[in-house]
């Protein structure tokens, strides 16, 4: 699509795709925001949202249950166009934040803040910003030579996430007692007691990030062809992997600092959208589609299955990812075999 000197560009199936994802999205949103104690069909639930359902239904919808609803599919939607920025840059499906250590940073970041500072929603989302970005700049600057290539970000970023583990569990054994249970619950992944201002903090994210990130999708393609394509295409390499770096940094700490780190997300979001798109490049709104549906399914399964929404949506998510990473080496050994 072309508008004077403006162009767009777009694979019909990749559009297709994110349409089938939004709609997935939201019938899941609807089920899990009618599953609880109070149970609301899906058309007692739509009707809520309209102001025309059931006596005493609102404050339990709208006041309760939707926030954490939100929350779940805006943090998908971050953690899984962040994973699908890291994976282009270096061109590597290990290359993920919760991989090479930012998403580490940033529960650190937040850690420091809960434990020591007795932080609220927006003192613990600066301390993941800080977090992030600190391992960010750390990690960038180590494995710099003559420009930063994808392998040796991964590589580095391995060793910062082992450093940061171990900072983590430092943290644990300084803090006393009540600080310690309240940051573990926390660092599994959680969605509990969830609400608009932690919707708002993911939100934020959203909106400062994601027209950065779609406005460089084109750079973030010739640079998965290598810097000296890109530079030749007339794309600056080092100065627009910076701006995708620090966006996607951002993406992941207030994801973090929004519902704790929940694991294999931005890793297995955008490997499973660029199955279902069949189309290479980073497919950063598939991506983030995508891990939207795994949130807030992951949400909905901690509800149906275990009847509670006690159960932190990063256990779900860590059984289903452990078991999609197994099936993704054993897939790769039949293929070598063959």
């Amino acid at each position: 699509m072309r508008a004077g000197r403006y162009s767009l560009r777009f694979d019909p199936r990749a559009v297709l795709v994110c349409a089938v994802l939004i709609v997935l999205t939201a019938a899941v949103v609807v089920l899990s925001v009618g599953t609880g104690t109070y149970e609301l069909s899906p058309l007692e639930v739509l009707r809520t949202f309209t102001g025309n359902g059931p006596p005493g239904a609102d404050f339990i919808v709208l006041d309760l249950r939707l926030p954490r609803a939100v929350v779940a599919v805006l943090v998908g939607f971050g953690s899984g166009m962040a994973g699908a920025v890291f994976q282009s840059l270096t061109r590597n499906p290990l290359g993920s934040p919760d991989i090479i250590g930012f998403s580490n940073g940033a529960s650190a970041g937040a850690l420091v803040a809960i434990i020591f500072l007795d932080a609220g929603t927006a003192q613990t989302a600066s301390g993941a910003l800080l977090g992030g970005f600190a391992t960010a700049v750390a990690v960038y600057l180590l494995a710099w030579r003559r420009g930063v290539h994808g392998y040796r970000l991964v590589l580095v970023g391995i060793g910062a996430s082992a450093v940061l583990g171990a900072m983590t569990s430092f943290l644990y054994v300084r803090a006393d007692i009540g600080k310690a249970a309240q940051a573990a619950a926390w660092m599994i992944g959680s969605l509990n007691a969830r609400g608009w201002g932690e919707a708002g903090i993911a939100g934020l994210g959203l909106i400062v990030c994601v027209p950065v990130i779609l406005a460089h999708a084109r750079r973030l393609t010739m640079l998965e062809m290598g810097d000296d394509t890109a530079g030749a295409l007339g794309v600056p390499p080092e100065r627009s992997r910076l701006v995708l770096l620090s966006a996607g940094t951002c993406l992941t700490a207030l994801a973090v600092a929004a519902a704790g780190p929940i694991p294999f997300l931005a890793m297995a979001a955008p490997q499973l959208a660029r199955r279902v798109t069949r189309a290479a490049g980073p497919n950063v709104l598939p991506a983030a589609w995508m891990g939207a549906l795994l949130v807030a399914t992951a949400d909905l399964v901690t509800q149906r299955v275990t009847g509670s929404a006690l159960m932190p949506v990063g256990v779900v998510m860590g059984m289903g990812g452990g078991l999609y990473l197994a099936w993704l080496l054993l897939r790769e050994r039949r293929a070598h075999h063959l």
